[in-house]
């Protein structure tokens, strides 16, 4: 008989034993409370995701270079990022669905090659229509890996400590978005902007020696997999729209709000992370080395922010959590976009709070939607949910670059601030899910 502890996720939290309960406590009690396995887990998902916004933000860094090669207008250049995440959305769903029919392992791997390849073939693009296909299709992956690895270390972690274990491998976002930013201005330096932004589309082959490690190291949380697969619901979206009747609750006023506030918080979020680089090129004048120093803040308080989020996500609950965060990004955007021409040492101090508000209301994410959803169709669920709010806040940056004919790129990213308000308003239909136990 097999020795090995089942995961943490599906016992009990309560802990009879003093010593045990300290080890897990402290700065990264939640990652010895992993377990060997689960850190493995945690390590492919970090570094998946990680890779997965160096992919994504590949574009918007390039977005000026690509206006001019191409010549295309504000209209155009949003439209990248609104086709990306739309496809997103049909890729989430279907990995979603995949991962609860042949595991979270396989379907995180899927994921990823599927990103790598298409970012690498963004940079063969000859044309605005080839580009544009080609980044569509890489939002097939990009869509479906976080979903996938959040959901692979949920089931790992306890439930005491799941929040900040998927805050921590949301920060992983941070990471990616930096590396992608010291690329970028290191690329663009020394390489004429005509061929920069195909080198820089290049460098996504990385992902792909990510999978090599994954194929040979990380595994399913077992008791997770076994109920998974003795239940007659996996895998199935008639399951996550079934309404509720007097014997069972239905999942889909659970789908409806979680959709809802999953497209506030990412319209927010994709509005920012597309136009606030050519906000800062186009509007405020500053140079590639200057643009990558502003980014240096906005990405330092990101980083922070997802960690912080995770904690207090633990501590206040997801629901307040998010609450919060809502309003404070709302209230950074307003300030951030309206400030004085000629202040770019206050745009540069600002752009830290913004970095850290619109990061840190994502790092409940992970363990709020993982711990609305039962284990048959926790994928179907999260990717669903999560990607249908990718799709519709993907409307967001293509209203922005259209509006920012008339307003100015700093005047449409106050319609970010929308988006916050319309995640607090559907939080109202949520409940509570602090503590629960991954059944």
């Amino acid at each position: 008989m097999s020795s090995t502890p089942p995961p943490k996720a599906l016992t009990s939290d309560a802990r009879p034993d003093t010593a045990e309960r300290t080890a897990d406590d402290g700065a990264l009690g939640w990652l010895r409370a992993l377990g060997p396995h689960g850190r493995r887990a945690f390590a492919g998902a970090f570094g998946g995701y990680a890779l997965d916004a160096y992919d994504y933000f590949t574009l918007p860094l390039s977005m000026v270079a690509l206006a001019a090669y191409f010549g295309l207008d504000s209209g155009q250049t949003g439209l990248f990022t609104t086709v990306t995440l739309i496809v997103s959305a049909v890729g989430g769903a279907v990995a979603g669905v995949v991962a609860d029919r042949v595991g979270r392992v396989r379907a995180l791997m899927i994921t990823v090659i599927t990103y790598a390849v298409f970012t690498v073939a963004c940079g063969f693009a000859p044309t605005y229509g080839t580009l544009l296909v080609f980044r569509a299709l890489q939002g097939l992956g990009f869509g479906g890996e976080w979903a996938v690895g959040a959901i692979l270390v949920a089931e790992y972690a306890s439930a005491r400590h799941r929040g900040r274990t998927l805050g921590a491998v949301q920060s992983s976002w941070a990471v990616g978005w930096a590396l992608a930013a010291a690329v970028y201005t290191l690329v663009f330096s020394f390489v004429d902007d005509g061929l920069a932004w195909r080198v820089m589309f290049w460098t996504g082959a990385l992902p792909a020696l990510l999978v090599l490690w994954m194929r040979r190291r990380i595994h399913d949380a077992p008791q997770a997999r076994a109920r998974r697969e003795h239940s007659a619901d996996r895998g199935s979206f008639a399951a996550i729209f079934r309404p509720g009747t007097d014997g069972a609750p239905g999942l889909l006023r659970t789908t409806v709000f979680a959709s809802l506030l999953s497209t506030g918080v990412q319209g927010g979020y994709y509005t920012l992370a597309t136009w606030v680089p050519t906000y800062l090129k186009t509007e405020r004048g500053l140079s590639v080395v200057g643009t990558g120093s502003y980014l240096t803040f906005l990405i330092s308080g990101a980083f922070i922010g997802y960690l912080t989020g995770g904690h207090l996500t633990d501590r206040l609950g997801r629901r307040r959590t998010i609450w919060l965060f809502a309003l404070l990004s709302a209230l950074c955007v307003l300030v951030y976009a309206n400030i004085p021409s000629g202040a770019n040492t206050l745009l540069l101090v600002l752009g830290f709070p913004l970095g850290f508000c619109m990061s840190a209301i994502f790092s409940g994410f992970g363990s709020y939607l993982s711990e609305l959803y039962p284990t048959a169709v926790r994928g179907t669920g999260q990717g669903f949910t999560y990607n249908t709010g990718r799709a519709v806040g993907a409307v967001f940056p293509t209203l922005v670059g259209y509006l920012a004919g008339s307003w100015g790129v700093g005047g449409a990213l106050v319609f970010g601030a929308v988006g916050y308000g319309l995640a607090a308003l559907a939080l109202l239909g949520l409940p509570e899910t602090r503590g629960k136990e991954l059944l």
